[in-house]
């Protein structure tokens, strides 16, 4: 009960220090993370070391995917492209669909990239539509958001579902089937959310350009689908990685399954597509890659996401290392409830300490022991039991995930506003994924 006060006490800190005294969010998680860790009682070195540990691993893992993904956007942005792109889109789905367009292509893209990933390769594209339909940007920016994190957390192959039915020795093939249409029910539900809801506030998506500089750019705009080019081929090579690594079944692969395999690494494939967007301004000046040039512009912006990021890390790992996940596994465990279990455990778990993944495969491990006494001893319930795991792994983002610092560092959200709208967002879809989990317990 002392580390659920200390997290709730942590979060509200957090929200005060950044909305009503208007401390930077670096220095608000930085704070909030020591202070949990010495008033919970952890080793004083352990707080050190949690601290370089969730700073470095955090930024180990899209640090460089941000940076190199904050450049390709500002190629797009400042070549015209990305306004190329929007204006082909809009004239395909209308002005009134942006949330509706931008939930089903974050769906789709995360089944074989990282949700991070996704909003960083797809916020240029998600920036100009907005802007282009006169929309705030709230409510595609969540409707993105909402998308990916329904199939980061329930269709393989991403790390955590995968990681789930290894351990409990689930069909991976019948994990997907249900894992699908019900992430796909979900995000249905968070495009529903962000266009009633999140796109009520809003967020002026690109406040720094005007119409007419808009019309000036479209006139030395590249092609639109030239402009896909930088966005889509990234996608494509880590999908193609993804097929490789799941269809492989020695270790012994091929010269091309290897190339496959090291061009679809998400850092290297975005380095091809920065390459890529270099090609797009009608005429290309090497002053372009200077400190002062874009190249030195969009650092300058990574670098404030890149610090935050890395502190949402720090206050991760050391909730992680406080032992607050096997707390709330304990209490949980003994509780038998079908399929609500492993989505309330994972759900709780999730919330405590901010990782999906880190929660996917902490429940999996809790349960596999008693996968039996639970009643998931069919193929079926086992497959359905880690989509339920899934499921609880997108309850609830806040401060402790990455991808809520991501989501609001990048569109210019404040942190109050992000909690009202997108983290409450992912608590609605915790919500409809339970009611159908409890149906399809019933049913199958």
């Amino acid at each position: 009960m002392l580390y659920v006060i200390l997290l709730l006490l942590a979060v509200v800190f957090i929200i005060l220090m950044t909305t009503k005294f208007n401390v930077h969010p670096f220095l608000a998680l930085l704070f909030a993370a020591i202070g949990f860790g010495i008033f919970s009682g952890m080793p004083l070195a352990i707080i050190i070391e949690s601290i370089n540990d969730g700073f470095g691993s955090t930024l180990g893992k899209i640090g460089l995917v941000i940076v190199i993904g904050v450049i390709i956007g500002e190629f797009l942005e400042k070549s015209g492209g990305a306004f190329a792109m929007a204006e082909k889109i809009l004239k395909a789905i209308g002005k009134n669909r942006v949330p509706t367009a931008m939930g089903l292509i974050g769906w789709i893209v995360a089944i074989p990239v990282f949700a991070d990933s996704g909003f960083i390769i797809l916020s240029p594209l998600n920036k100009s539509l907005s802007k282009r339909a006169g929309i705030s940007l709230s409510g595609p920016a969540v409707a993105l958001a909402l998308g990916l994190i329904t199939t980061h957390c329930m269709v393989p192959p991403t790390p955590g579902p995968i990681g789930a039915a290894g351990i409990l020795n689930a069909d991976l093939g019948l994990v997907i089937l249900y894992g699908i249409p019900i992430s796909f029910i979900c995000m249905l539900v968070g495009m529903f959310y962000s266009t009633a809801y999140a796109s009520k506030t809003y967020i002026d998506p690109a406040p720094e350009v005007s119409e007419e500089e808009i019309s000036e750019i479209l006139k030395k705009a590249p092609s639109a689908t030239l402009s896909f080019i930088p966005i889509l081929l990234p996608i494509f090579l880590i999908v193609i990685k993804s097929l490789v690594d799941v269809g492989k079944e020695s270790p012994d692969q091929s010269m091309v399954l290897q190339i496959f395999s090291f061009i679809g690494q998400p850092v290297i494939a975005l380095l091809i597509g920065m390459l890529l967007a270099f090609m797009l301004p009608k005429k290309f000046d090497t002053q372009m890659l200077s400190t002062t040039g874009w190249v030195g512009n969009s650092l300058s912006s990574a670098s404030i996401i890149l610090l935050i990021t890395g502190a949402g890390g720090v206050f991760g790992k050391i909730l992680q290392n406080s032992g607050i996940a096997n707390v709330l596994g304990d209490a949980l465990a003994g509780v038998h409830i079908g399929l609500l279990l492993p989505f309330l455990l994972t759900a709780a778990i999730k919330t405590a300490q901010g990782s999906s993944t880190v929660a996917m495969i902490t429940v999996a491990s809790i349960l596999a022991p008693m996968m039996t006494n639970l009643g998931f001893e069919s193929e079926t319930s086992k497959a359905l039991a880690v989509v339920a795991i899934g499921a609880g792994g997108m309850v609830v983002s806040h401060a402790n995930d990455s991808l809520f610092w991501i989501v609001t560092q990048v569109t210019g959200m404040d942190v109050k506003t992000g909690f009202r709208i997108y983290t409450l967002g992912t608590l609605v879809l915790g919500i409809v994924a339970a009611a159908l989990l409890v149906i399809a317990d019933f049913v199958l």
